[in-house]
């Protein structure tokens, strides 16, 4: 009986995201160590923490470092009048209504010039293709490169060129954020042979006020993320190959985007769902067939097939 071939997946979440941090510490407690991690939008910031291998305490204070207010702060002048008079002043995808010079540099602070090459695990970090709405997976360069593709949050941050390979070779794309193809990228893992699949999800919240163009196209993409995370999960839920635990963390308070204050409620609810699900895992890692089954728990769906 073969070892079973383990993946992590972050989904999108923004700063809830960093639930995942709570998974990989009861993952690390029980000596369980993802083959794979994958992540996507705000997942990607935590899943590259993970497949580094930094501590909770590191990586809690690297992300609170680089993920503030401040990185929405700016405007960018330029974008409001390219949009305003964009034959005159050549209106092009590159378009985002806030400065990322700020989100650059904290970025590199951050990652510096890591590779994938340079990761403990190995790391997969969706994004999606501007021109074409296709989903891409990013796998090797910079990873300050994938991850600033990944978060190009639509209307916010400029959408990010990147060298990505190609059935055609490589080329560079014009990348958005990677939840507009696919919020929780579970389709990544099971590609690459993952034989059980911890997919930790988010319901983007819906805005509560609606006074400023920024908040109408956050509720608008609020609407569509969860729509479409919806759809993915029953086709996942049809079509998967083997086992999915899927982890939908519950906060007993409600986290916005720059809630970073929030990280340990936030890690606490991911230790929280995976401790949950912890000893079912178990016995799916010893066992050498899944049984059909489907259950619903507190802290999200466990779906299982026969292999």
């Amino acid at each position: 009986m073969r070892r079973k071939k383990i993946a992590l997946v972050v989904g999108a979440g923004s700063v809830k995201c960093a639930a995942a941090l709570g998974v990989q510490h009861v993952l690390q407690q029980a000596g369980i160590v993802p083959d794979l991690v994958v992540g996507c939008s705000g997942g990607a910031l935590f899943a590259t923490a993970i497949a580094l291998g930094w501590s909770v305490a590191e990586a809690t204070r690297l992300t609170q470092q680089l993920w503030t207010r401040e990185l929405t702060g700016r405007r960018n002048n330029r974008a409001l009048w390219q949009a305003l008079f964009p034959k005159r002043l050549g209106f092009d995808g590159r378009f985002g209504l806030r400065d990322d010079q700020l989100i650059l540099q904290r970025l590199n602070e951050t990652f510096g010039q890591h590779t994938f090459a340079q990761t403990h695990l190995p790391l997969f970090i969706t994004a999606t293709d501007f021109g074409t709405g296709e989903q891409v997976v990013l796998r090797d360069g910079r990873l300050t490169d994938a991850i600033r593709a990944s978060i190009a949050i639509p209307f916010v941050f400029a959408p990010w060129e990147v060298n990505a390979c190609t059935e055609r070779g490589r080329t560079g794309r014009l990348l958005v954020d990677g939840y507009l193809s696919d919020p929780l990228p579970i389709n990544v893992a099971m590609r690459e042979g993952a034989d059980v699949i911890i997919a930790l999800g988010f319901e983007t919240p819906y805005q509560q006020n609606m006074d400023s163009p920024l908040r109408y196209a956050f509720q608008l993409s609020s609407i569509m993320s969860n729509s479409l995370l919806k759809a993915r999960l029953a086709f996942y839920n049809l079509n998967h190959h083997s086992e999915l635990l899927l982890l939908m963390p519950q906060f007993r308070q409600r986290i916005r985007l720059f809630d970073t204050a929030k990280f340990p409620a936030i890690i606490a609810a991911g230790e929280e769902a995976m401790a949950a699900q912890l000893p079912y895992l178990q016995s799916v890692i010893g066992e050498r067939s899944s049984v059909i089954r489907s259950s619903i728990t507190d802290n999200g769906l466990r779906i299982t097939k026969h292999e």
